[in-house]
């Protein structure tokens, strides 16, 4: 399928990622070749069945941080990796906002960018409210700085 995912953003490198809420109605098109979920037990239970495709979640409390941040970075550096190898890939929390705007925040550091420029470029490129919180725009900081 290779990218072609209705509705992905094009990170600053050029590869795209579609970011979106499991709790909005699916996306039309084809299913992604790999998602990065991001919730809890609660939000796995309820959506994971629905997804027949390859997946990862990272256990990511509702406008908090991820419990794991070693693994977080790794999986969130596995979906930018499988995004450049031509993998049509998502990322997505319950309402596509902010759990979800930080991790594109974190592709558009890996993609060049500083970390205050990625969150203004998942704001402008995402949705207006991409990471919510100041720790979550810290968390964007903490991240580019493990590169």
């Amino acid at each position: 399928m290779g990218n072609s995912l209705p509705g992905a953003v094009e990170l600053p490198d050029g590869i795209k990622v579609r970011g979106r809420g499991l709790g909005r109605p699916w996306p039309e098109g084809p299913a992604p070749d790999f998602g990065l979920y991001l919730g809890g037990a609660k939000l796995r239970r309820k959506h994971d069945h629905k997804m027949d495709w390859e997946r990862a979640w990272i256990r990511w409390p509702d406008f908090l941080l991820p419990t794991d941040w070693a693994d977080a970075r790794r999986r969130i550096v596995d979906l930018h990796t499988r995004a450049a190898a031509g993998e049509g890939v998502e990322v997505a929390c319950y309402g596509g906002v902010g759990r979800t705007g930080t991790v594109l925040s974190c592709l558009a550091t890996l993609s060049g960018l500083s970390a205050d420029e990625a969150v203004a470029w998942a704001r402008a490129n995402h949705d207006k409210r991409s990471v919510e919180t100041p720790w979550q725009r810290r968390w964007v900081g903490w991240f580019a700085r493990q590169a």
